[in-house]
């Protein structure tokens, strides 16, 4: 049985406040945070993109696991922002963690839950033997049309998992997918911010597809959510979470530890990935997880993970996320804008 045998995150540390953004656009920033659950969001630095944060990610996933990356087999990157429209983040990222060249990469994309097919991809591929690692990654540094309620989650951060079978810390015991082609969110290729469907995002993609495949996943297991110790749901903002937790019948502790997003935004394909990882940062063996990702048009995946001994061997390696959550350094609205490039100097 496949399962985790280490993973990274990483966060930028600069951060904006939603009362610096609803600032600029005359906006209250009590009902913004009121009606997102979202405080503040963390933003890359001018020398940070997709790639960058992936191989951080992807480095601190190889220190964790303790293996030779040159075992690795497969890198995926899941992605919405890679920095090339053709030229793959994944051979940078592999190079960077001396990956060796025999060995498969590649980019995907699904909006927000491209990082968690890139697991269910490399899943595949280990317990069919082809390889004996491969590292699945979701990073993004996403976009948000300046004055659109997506400016005020649109963030950057990404987290790395390497699969194997050797000396894991969490067994993957079932995986299952609910994908229909809703027309959510999109943008078109040279158009430099992305076109959401507003309230339609709600009702017919998010929530249909989160607990369609939730609860596909709970038949297939024969679990309940009172089984679960923990369980991270995709968090494009802090409402639809906690909301789908409850509708499915979730407790709020069980969601607690992953639920990342009002303290540093949406990190698209990051969000439900950085999520995992931290509940992994506190997780005891024995424990069960749930973590369904989403995807804007449309689809969801979902996990059910075991968590075992080695936890306890390998956790002092890990940089946990609400420490580095914790570092952080806040810019104004003027240093936002130049960091995100919004400011043309030409």
């Amino acid at each position: 049985m496949a399962g985790i045998v280490g993973y990274g995150a990483y966060v930028p540390m600069y951060r904006i406040k939603v009362e610096e953004i609803a600032r600029i656009w005359h906006e209250s920033a009590d009902q913004i945070k009121n009606g997102l659950g979202v405080k503040e969001k963390s933003v890359p630095g001018r020398d940070e993109d997709a790639a960058t944060i992936a191989a951080e990610a992807a480095r601190r996933a190889v220190f964790y696991a303790g293996i030779d990356s040159q075992e690795i087999g497969a890198v995926y990157v899941g992605s919405e922002s890679h920095p090339y429209a053709v030229k793959p983040t994944a051979a940078t990222v592999a190079q960077a963690i001396g990956a060796g060249p025999n060995m498969t990469a590649a980019d995907l994309e699904f909006a927000c839950k491209a990082g968690t097919a890139a697991v269910q991809m490399v899943m595949g591929m280990v317990d069919s033997g082809m390889i004996k690692y491969g590292m699945a990654i979701g990073a993004d540094t996403s976009q948000g049309k300046p004055g659109d309620a997506l400016e005020y989650t649109a963030s950057a951060g990404g987290a790395a998992f390497i699969i194997g079978k050797k000396d894991t810390i969490a067994d993957i015991i079932a995986t299952t997918s609910y994908t229909t082609d809703t027309p959510d969110f999109w943008r078109r290729e040279g158009i430099g911010f992305p076109s959401h469907g507003g309230r339609f995002t709600g009702e017919h993609a998010y929530f249909k597809h989160t607990i369609g495949a939730t609860k596909q996943m709970l038949e297939k297991t024969g679990m309940k959510p009172g089984d679960f110790d923990y369980a991270v749901f995709h968090q494009p903002n802090g409402k639809f979470p906690t909301n789908v937790a409850e509708m499915l019948g979730f407790k709020p502790e069980q969601i607690k530890q992953g639920l990342i997003t009002p303290t540093i935004g949406n990190t698209y394909s990051g969000a439900s990935m950085i999520g995992l990882a931290a509940v992994l940062d506190e997780a005891k063996p024995g424990n069960k997880i749930l973590v369904t990702s989403f995807g804007s048009g449309a689809g969801s995946d979902s996990f059910v993970l075991d968590v075992k001994d080695g936890i306890d061997h390998k956790r002092h390696k890990a940089r946990k996320v609400w420490e580095m959550i914790a570092n952080k350094m806040y810019i104004d609205y003027a240093i936002y804008l130049k960091t995100r490039g919004t400011i043309k100097l030409k």
